[in-house]
C-alpha cells in the first residue's frame, strides 16, 4: 500500500511538468490532490484526468507570488499532509543581460513563492503535529550553472530554506525535503525567458541527456517516502554534487569553462 494513500496533498505548478507528474502519480496512489496553478484551465484538466481515472482531485488558480492568496489557500485545507512547491520558471542568459525587473520576477516566483507556501504550511503542520513540505529545487542550486545564474540563485535559496525548515520542524513533527534534479524533460525550456540567446542554443549546450519525466517522478516520491533531506538525481547529478563538495576548488574552473563554451556557440 502506498504511503500517500488517503493523504491530503497540495501541489503548486500542478498544470505541467514535475507538478503535473506528481499530481497524476499521487492521485493514482490514492491521495486527495489539490492541483494549484496560475493557469486555471490547465489545473482543471489535470484534476479532471485524475478523477476520471478513479482518483480524488480538485483544481484551484494560484499565483504563488501572492503570499496572501497562498496563505488563504493553505488555511482553507483542514488537514494538509504534503505540500509540493513545484511552481517555477527559468531565465536563460548571462547576468549582464538581466535587469532588476527580471530578477524580481524570478525571485518572486521561484524563491518567495516557495517561502510563502512553506511558511503557511509549516504553521498548519506544526499545529497538526505532522506534515511534509517538499520543495523542488535543482542541481543548479547545489553546484551553480552559468547562463542560469538567476535560476541557480533562487534554487540555492530553496535548498537552504528547506534545510532550515527540516532542522526547526523535526521536533514539531514537520518534515522537509529539497528535490535537486539534473535535466528533466518537463517543458521548462519551452516556457523559459531567453536573454541574448535562444532555446535551440541553450539545448545544444546541455552536456547530458534529459531524463524522462516518469522515472523522475518515481525517484522523487521514493525519496519523499524515505524522508530524504536532499533528493539528488540522476547518477551524474549525485556524482557532480559530491565531486564539488569534496573538491570545491574545481568549481571555478568548471564554471569558467562552461561560460567559454557558451559564448563560443552564440
Amino acid at each position: 500500500m502506498s504511503v500517500f494513500r488517503s493523504k491530503r496533498v497540495l501541489i503548486t505548478g500542478g498544470a505541467s511538468g514535475i507538478g503535473r507528474g506528481l499530481a497524476e502519480a499521487l492521485g493514482a496512489q490514492g491521495a486527495s490532490v489539490t492541483v494549484a496553478d496560475l493557469n486555471p484551465a490547465g489545473a482543471q484538466a489535470v484534476a479532471e484526468g485524475i478523477v476520471q481515472r478513479g482518483g480524488e482531485a480538485a483544481a484551484v488558480q494560484l499565483n504563488v507570488a501572492d503570499s496572501a492568496a497562498f496563505e488563504r489557500l493553505v488555511q482553507s485545507i483542514r488537514q494538509l499532509d504534503y505540500l509540493f512547491n513545484c511552481a517555477g520558471f527559468a531565465i536563460v542568459g548571462e547576468m549582464r543581460h538581466m535587469d532588476m525587473q527580471a530578477w524580481r520576477r524570478i525571485v518572486d516566483v521561484n524563491l518567495m513563492g516557495v517561502i510563502a507556501g512553506s511558511l503557511a504550511a509549516y504553521e498548519l503542520m506544526a499545529r497538526q503535529g505532522h506534515g511534509h513540505i517538499v520543495n523542488i529545487a535543482s542541481l543548479a542550486g547545489l553546484v551553480g550553472a552559468p547562463n542560469l545564474s538567476a535560476y541557480a540563485t533562487t534554487k540555492a535559496g530553496v535548498v537552504m530554506l528547506t534545510q532550515m525548515l527540516r532542522a526547526e520542524g523535526e521536533a514539531l513533527g514537520v518534515k522537509a525535503s529539497a528535490v535537486c534534479p539534473g535535466f528533466i524533460r518537463t517543458g521548462i525550456m519551452d516556457n523559459a525567458q531567453y536573454l541574448n540567446t535562444t532555446k535551440e542554443t541553450a539545448l545544444a549546450q546541455t552536456p547530458v541527456p534529459f531524463m524522462e519525466l516518469a522515472p523522475a517522478i518515481d525517484r522523487i516520491l521514493l525519496g519523499v517516502g524515505r524522508n530524504e533531506a536532499l533528493i539528488v538525481f540522476p547518477s551524474y547529478a549525485r556524482l557532480l554534487w559530491r565531486l564539488l563538495r569534496w573538491f570545491p576548488s574545481a568549481a571555478p574552473s568548471l564554471r569558467r569553462k562552461l561560460v567559454q563554451v557558451s559564448r563560443a556557440r552564440q
